[in-house]
């Protein structure tokens, strides 16, 4: 049976780590993983058919040749070893989650750091039990600073990422009604995302704080080792080392931002291409972590207005005459009503918000459902569309809404119509697949 030191002895020489055949470099190490509907010790002898150097199995039955090494659990051996490696560098390492928002931060903090040191962060939404080992696992030797992404959708999630990462900082976007089929309510939330609170107050960790979002501040206030950042009305030469203030200058549509650089009292002014309320936060957090980290006042104010959304998360797309606002990545009731609400902030004369339902929210699902369509409706957009069973379900009629069952239905109905200068909301979770009806 192998050990860790032993494999990460291997690691070293081969660092290239794959978990899918389909995608697998050669001189790389195979980790058979387990699935709910496939099994990687079947597929070893295949890897090291295509090139892989050797792999890692946890099936006896699959050892076929020394290039095929035991060990007790896969996965196991894949979290430890990526520990192992994440004690070569002592270095912050960065933890981000929260309800919403968790990916644009995470790329948004890590443009500010990469303009000053080299930063290695997570790449896609590569936030769970496998993905956090991979992206450690990729850490080049020269990183300075790692920023890692953490999702949960049930508890005890966020502490066994932590425990594989081992963060010295951390933040939560926010708490929101996420994954209530895993967490129950709001205060499942709290207690699951607040996993990393503890864990970083436990191993004398930093805790970044947004003073400004509802539940954080009360979540951290028996923790000593905090940093506030708060959205201010005004701006005035920094007093207090524990509290950044940035103010927002501008959210239509896009979010600009302003704060003071240093005791010098100079202010800088960023325009990003972001869009929304919402996405207030997410920069507001970038620059406050800039400035902790000491980061130039004017790479801050680069990095943040050369980056662009992608992987329709509140991207900004123009079509013809129209203009539709596309954040089909993901969807819940926390998330939904600021998209609405940064609809109705756009400029334009006839708002179409297309909405699709919204995932995993357990028994919860339909009254969220119908808060949110009443939501919708006193947004006032001059149509409103819903896509989806659960949407179904509710009293949408009464609203003059429109519903399709699905986004094939929807596309068929947006593909017969002439849209002439209409401003899009295009919201729903990643399983409706909405940005199809951009397609």
């Amino acid at each position: 049976m192998l050990s860790i030191p032993e494999l990460y002895e291997l690691f070293r020489q081969y660092p290239a780590v794959c978990t899918d055949t389909r995608q697998l470099t050669p001189g790389c190490l195979f980790f058979a993983l387990k699935g709910d509907h496939f099994d990687g010790n079947r597929f070893a002898a295949k890897a090291l058919e295509a090139g892989a150097a050797y792999s890692i199995v946890d099936d006896p039955a699959c050892v076929a040749g020394e290039r095929c090494l035991l060990v007790a659990d896969v996965l196991t051996a894949l979290q430890q070893l990526a520990n192992h490696h994440r004690w070569r560098f002592d270095i912050p390492v960065i933890a981000i989650g929260g309800s919403n928002g968790k990916t644009t931060t995470k790329e948004l903090v890590a443009a500010v750091l990469s303009s000053h040191y080299p930063c290695h962060f997570t790449k896609g939404n590569f936030n769970n039990h496998i993905g956090v080992p991979l992206t450690l696992l990729a850490m080049p030797a020269d990183t300075e600073v790692a920023v890692i992404e953490m999702g949960t959708n049930q508890p005890g999630d966020i502490e066994q990422l932590c425990r594989i990462a081992e963060p010295t900082h951390g933040l939560l976007t926010n708490i929101g009604k996420e994954h209530l089929e895993g967490f129950g309510d709001l205060t499942g939330v709290k207690k699951a995302e607040g996993e990393l609170y503890r864990y970083l107050a436990r191993h004398d960790g930093w805790i970044f704080v947004n003073l400004s979002e509802k539940y954080l501040p009360a979540m951290t206030r028996r923790y000593a080792r905090t940093i506030g950042y708060i959205r201010a009305a005004a701006l005035e030469a920094r007093d207090d080392e524990d509290i950044i203030a940035v103010m927002p200058t501008g959210v239509a549509p896009f979010v600009s931002a302003a704060f003071i650089a240093d005791h010098s009292g100079e202010v800088i002014e960023i325009d990003t291409q972001l869009v929304g309320h919402h996405n207030f936060n997410n920069v507001m957090t970038a620059i406050a972590l800039g400035i902790y980290f000491k980061v130039p006042p004017g790479r801050i104010k680069s990095a943040l207005e050369s980056y662009w959304p992608s992987n329709n998360r509140s991207q900004l797309v123009r079509r013809d005459s129209n203009t539709i606002l596309l954040d089909a990545y993901n969807a819940n009731p926390s998330s939904v009503r600021p998209a609405l609400e940064s609809l109705r902030a756009m400029a334009g004369d006839k708002k179409i918000a297309i909405l699709g339902d919204m995932l995993e929210l357990g028994a919860d699902s339909l009254r969220e459902h119908e808060a949110i369509m009443r939501f919708a409706a006193r947004m006032k957009p001059d149509m409103l569309v819903l896509v989806g069973p659960e949407f179904g379900r509710t009293g949408y009629a009464k609203f003059k809404a429109l519903h399709f069952p699905d986004t094939a239905a929807a596309k068929k109905w947006f593909d017969s119509r002439h849209f002439e200068d209409c401003t899009f909301l295009i919201k729903g979770s990643r399983g409706m697949r909405l940005e199809q009806l951009l397609a």
